[in-house]
This record gives C-alpha cells, structure tokens and sequence, in this order.
C-alpha cells in the first residue's frame, strides 16, 4: 500500500518527490535527556592507602577532597601520602616481589591477571559511571572506550606471563623488582590498566599513585586486586600530590619508574634518578598533527577531527590540537568542521547523549582559557560551537583557531582541552615540515586517498605512533610512546613488556 504525506493546518507541505531539503540541525539532533544512573554505584565517603593487601590510615594523617568537575561537588576524602607511607607501600611491594611473585610460576601469574580483568569486565558499568563522576569524561567515551581496553589490557598481558621466553626467544630475561608507576589523570583506570598490567605480567611487584584529580577508579581497582586475592603488597596504590610522586621515583628501592604526565614533571624525574639503577619510561606532552590532503574522504576526515580533538575534551596527550589543511580545501574543511560542531551536545557526563564533558579541574579550566585569550590577542580568529554552557562546574566549548602562525602559542604549547588550531600548506613536504615543527613528538594522522602517500608521510613524521584515515585507536598488541620531549619507551604489545624485563 502506498502511503501519502498530506499537510494538517499549520503545517509547511511535504517536499516534493527528489526534493532537497535543508535540515535545522540544531533541532534534528534535540534529544531528550539519558542519564545513566548513579544509584548502583557505591562511592566511599573516604578513602585509605591500599598497602600491603590492606586498607590503611595515611601516616601523615591528611586527606584530601576528589571534586565532581561537572558539579563541583565533593565526590569522597582521599588520603593524602606522605614520603613514609610510599616507603611502606615499597616495602610491602618488595616483600611481596621476594617472597612470592618473583618466584610464582608465569602460569599461576596469569590466574590472577585474569582474574582482574573478568571483574573490571563485570564491574564496568560502575566503573564507567565512576569514571565519568570523577573526571568529567562522557559516560560514552568511558563506557564504550576506556572500560574494554583496560580489561583487553590485563587480558591481552595475562596471556603474555608464561610465553615471556618467546618474546625475547634466544635471550635471557629477569624482572626488575618493584615497579614505581605514577599516572595521569586523562585516562585514569586505563593508564591504571596500561602500566600495572605488563609490570604484573613480567614477575614485577607494583606501587602506583594515580592523578590527585581523579584517584577514585583507581581506589576501586585496588578493590578489585583484593577480591582477586593478590598476595599482600603484589599491588600497592598510594594517593597523593606532586610531593607523594616525587617521593615514589626517588625511593632508593624502585627499580622501575613508569611516568605519564607533563613535560616538565618528566624532565625533572629524569635528572632525580640520574645516575642510580633505575630503569625509566616517560610518557609526556604531545601536539600532535593531523594533516588531511585534497584527496582525502572529506567526511570522514572531519568526523576523525571532531573524534580526535572534542569527543575527549582535547584530554587525550595525543588529541589532534592541530589541524594542517590542504590549502585547496581550507574552505571545505572549515565550513564542514563548523556544521559538525553545531550537532555537538555538551552536558552532564552521565547523559548518555552527551558528547562533550567537562574540563577536568578548574585549574586546568584556568590554563585552556589563558591560552584562547592568547591566541586571540595575537589575531588568529576564533570560532566556538554554539553548545549552551552549564552555570555549575568547569566547562569550556569546542573551539577552532583560524588564522594561526606556526610561532602562535595556542600552534605551540600543548593545551589539554577542546580547542583545535587550524594551518594550512601545499605539498607534502611542507605539511611534514610544519608537523614536525614542535617539541613533541607522540602522535600524528594522515588522511587522503592513496596508501602510498601515507607511507611515505609516515616514513618522514617524527611521531611515535601514526593513524592512516582513523585517530586516536588503540590497542593493548599495538605499542604506544614518543619521541623529543613526549619521552621515550614504549607501553603495550611485546615492546612493552621490554620496559619491564631486564633482556639480555
């Protein structure tokens, strides 16, 4: 039966058979309001040091409020460590390395990784929810991204504890001892999940301090690691500031320090433990280049832009901050860009339809608006998604920069938030000039039509990782670091596992 669209009163008439209709977007993509509900999820009012498989009372006494930053209420009390509380949870760590998981078999390791990751699998969507509380993330991003990959990750690496003999086949390999591991607070249960994951893999024992943001995911990992019945002190987490990191690189019983965070933070951890046995990995700042040449699926390249620099509120170290454009499709790009932006929502992280969350802290608020102020004072123009911004919480919308020189600080500095500098060139040569036109060196994307053109860009990008026609994918067998001063080691697949072997 056929059906016709007739028009009621008050009503436009239907378009005609072939007509083209142009579309308000805005109200296309009005949804109604999907929170994911908090009531399952069991936050503590406060907060101890998980030392030695038990939940302890920091020595120093203090502790200190993880905030909502969409809310700016006061999530739970969170111990403060001091220097004596991390050389317990290092204690506890080596005790536990010498009496028991240096010497467990790689087989019975993996029993207990795996146990971790079939809980973080059934406890994911408190996890995510939490998450999303605590740093301000999308309950998409965390739910659909974070979660999945930290469980692949002890997945992925369980598989790894008794095969370590043939991913280094023909050489001798040990473990390092006890594992210092200081996390950032971007990703805070996956970089849990990167780091603690290998180090458990390749017979290490672990102290590990999450973000002083966002310690939560973490303290409920720790959670996790009891019901899996670690052995005591296999696992230790310590909250804490600067001052609680610091403590843990320069414990003159870590063997290994693992770092993600600043530049400058990771500066200062290598000339601390210059000159003592530690082995050292660093995961720094990124301003990472996404180029899209003239032949590239326009589109879709857009789509990868908005994924790259505003679904994670620009957190991701590797977000595309800038944006190199081939100067025939400037135009193209930009108008796409700000059709696609106007679809955008920003909102509570817990609404299931938000695309855009909040910044995590305020302090961090403070530096995304100090650098936008820069860039317009130095005439680049601004362009900012007409997305409503909540009264309450730390909240900055998507922004583009147009106009921009290669000197412009917003070109330069890294900026952690959801801001995307715009620069064009001509030929291939010059986009691999103006990428590589940085301190940094993490990450890169290249988008067009033709494999080999992305080959031989990537063969001249100075960047640790680079995407072809995709950003910001990841893999626990796929390895993930930098080069100049985005640091140095590798994390995830075999390269790995090196950082947490001694190979010889």
């Amino acid at each position: 039966m056929a059906h016709t669209m007739t028009k009621r009163e008050g009503e436009a008439a239907p378009p005609s058979r072939g007509a083209i209709v142009a579309l308000d977007f805005g109200k296309a993509w009005d949804y109604a309001a999907a929170p994911e509900s908090p009531d399952h999820v069991s936050i503590d009012p406060k907060y101890g040091l998980f030392i030695g498989g038990r939940w302890v009372t920091p020595r120093s006494g203090r502790f200190f409020p993880t905030i909502n930053p969409s809310t700016e209420e006061v999530l739970a009390e969170v111990a403060d460590a001091n220097a004596q509380d991390v050389d317990d949870a290092v204690r506890a760590a080596r005790e536990a390395y010498d009496k028991y998981w240096s010497r467990m078999r790689g087989a019975d390791r993996a029993k207990y990784i795996f146990r971790i990751a079939r809980a973080i699998q059934e406890k994911a969507r408190e996890l995510a929810i939490v998450e999303s509380m605590d740093g301000g993330k999308p309950i998409k991003e965390s739910r659909d991204i974070d979660l999945p990959l930290a469980a692949a990750h002890f997945f992925y690496h369980a598989g790894w504890a008794d095969k370590l003999d043939y991913a280094f086949h023909g050489r001798r390999i040990r473990s390092l001892g006890v594992a210092g591991q200081i996390i950032p607070w971007n990703f805070p249960l996956l970089m849990a999940a990167w780091k603690i994951a290998p180090a458990l893999a390749c017979g290490n024992t672990v102290v590990l301090k999450p973000a002083e943001t966002t310690p939560l995911t973490a303290l409920l990992l720790a959670k996790i690691i009891e019901e899996a019945e670690l052995p005591p002190g296999v696992v230790n987490i310590v909250t804490g500031g600067g001052e609680t990191g610091a403590a843990l690189a320069i414990h003159p019983d870590v063997n290994k320090v693992a770092f993600t965070g600043s530049t400058s933070v990771g500066k200062r951890i290598q000339r601390a433990i210059a000159g003592t046995h530690k082995r050292l990995s660093l995961e720094l700042g990124g301003k990472a280049a996404n180029i899209v040449f003239a032949d590239a699926p326009i589109d879709q390249a857009v789509d990868g832009i908005v994924n790259g620099i505003y679904f994670n509120q620009g957190h991701v170290c590797c977000a595309g901050s800038r944006l190199l454009v081939e100067e025939s499709v400037h135009d193209v790009i930009v108008k796409k860009l700000r059709d696609r932006m106007a679809t955008l929502r920003m909102g509570s992280p817990l609404d299931k339809n938000t695309d855009v969350g909040a910044i995590n802290s305020k302090a961090q608020l403070a530096r995304i608006r100090e650098l936008v102020a820069a860039g317009e004072e130095e005439g680049c123009e601004r362009y900012s998604a007409p997305c409503p911004v909540p009264e309450k919480g730390y909240w900055f919308p998507p922004t583009f920069f147009t106009g921009a020189s290669m000197s412009s600080r917003i070109a330069r500095e890294e900026i952690f938030g959801p801001v995307l500098t715009i620069l064009t060139f001509r030929t291939p040569d010059e986009a691999v000039e103006k990428a590589n036109n940085t301190s940094y060196g993490l990450s890169a994307g290249v988008w067009t039509d033709k494999g080999a053109k992305i080959f031989y860009m990537a063969t001249k990008l100075k960047a640790g990782v680079i995407w072809g026609n995709t950003f910001n994918k990841f893999d626990p067998t796929s390895p993930f670091g930098g080069y100049k001063e985005s640091g140095f080691g590798r994390e995830g697949g075999r390269q790995g596992l090196a950082a947490y072997l001694g190979v010889e």
